[in-house]
């Protein structure tokens, strides 16, 4: 019924009651690479950020943590455990309407620009052009930026196989802060352009950027997007 539990990390603190989740997805014939979860705990309500399934020893770890309250989908090519949660915990889905990838669940909570995150100091990004779902979210008092496929920061290849490395680099990731090209490729209209989203999130203030895949980028995130953003769209 559900997705199983790929292998992962334990729960790493990586800033006050924000914690991250890097696991795996198998992805095809002998391919593999990593994924990861957010977690946010206000009191003591968690927030499950682009859900990865963990196993019974870590959702353990979980449930110590705090209660699940929130489920936040980020971006609608992720959703593959968020309904091994949801009926595990019976939370609130909040995700995008027009979800494409994973149709269901249906959203209790409809993420918009104006939407009022369930996290205190944060603020919802929407990406206006993509004709797919895709958002952020900031984290005010860390200058934490979480995205999920637009923007990835990878310092190493950790839980890859070598042939989805290899494809990633034919592909045009390199370790570093990464546009990510197959989903800009995806999400941008004919003719059109990302160019003015992008233009749009460097206004935000951040410092620090996780990503549905890769690693904590904890300084000089924005700086070296501004980069990436010219290289990209020049």
């Amino acid at each position: 019924m559900y997705a199983p539990a790929y292998p992962h990390d334990t729960l790493t603190t990586i800033y006050p009651n924000i914690y991250l989740l890097h696991g795996s997805i198998k992805v095809g014939p002998g391919m593999r690479m990593n994924r990861n979860m957010v977690v946010l705990k206000n009191d003591d309500e968690l927030t499950l950020i682009n859900p990865v399934r963990m196993d019974e020893e870590e959702l353990a770890c979980l449930d110590k943590l705090g209660r699940v309250k929130h489920i936040l989908r980020l971006g609608d090519f992720h959703g593959l455990d968020d309904p091994f949660y949801l009926d595990r915990y019976q939370c609130e889905f909040w995700a995008q309407a027009g979800q494409d990838t994973y149709k269901t669940p249906t959203p209790t909570q409809v993420i918009q620009a104006e939407s009022i995150s369930p996290f205190p100091n944060s603020e919802f990004f929407i990406f206006e052009n993509s004709c797919y779902p895709e958002a952020a979210l900031l984290i005010k008092e860390h200058k934490l930026l979480i995205t999920t496929d637009s923007v990835q920061y990878h310092s190493d290849w950790s839980y890859f196989t070598w042939f989805t490395k290899v494809i990633f680099k034919l592909l045009g990731f390199k370790i570093g802060l990464n546009i990510g090209g197959p989903w800009l490729k995806r999400v941008t209209k004919k003719g059109e352009s990302l160019k003015s989203d992008f233009e749009k999130l460097l206004t935000l203030d951040f410092d620090a950027i996780i990503a549905a895949h890769g690693t904590l980028i904890d300084s000089k995130a924005k700086d070296l997007l501004k980069l990436e953003v010219i290289e990209t769209f020049k």
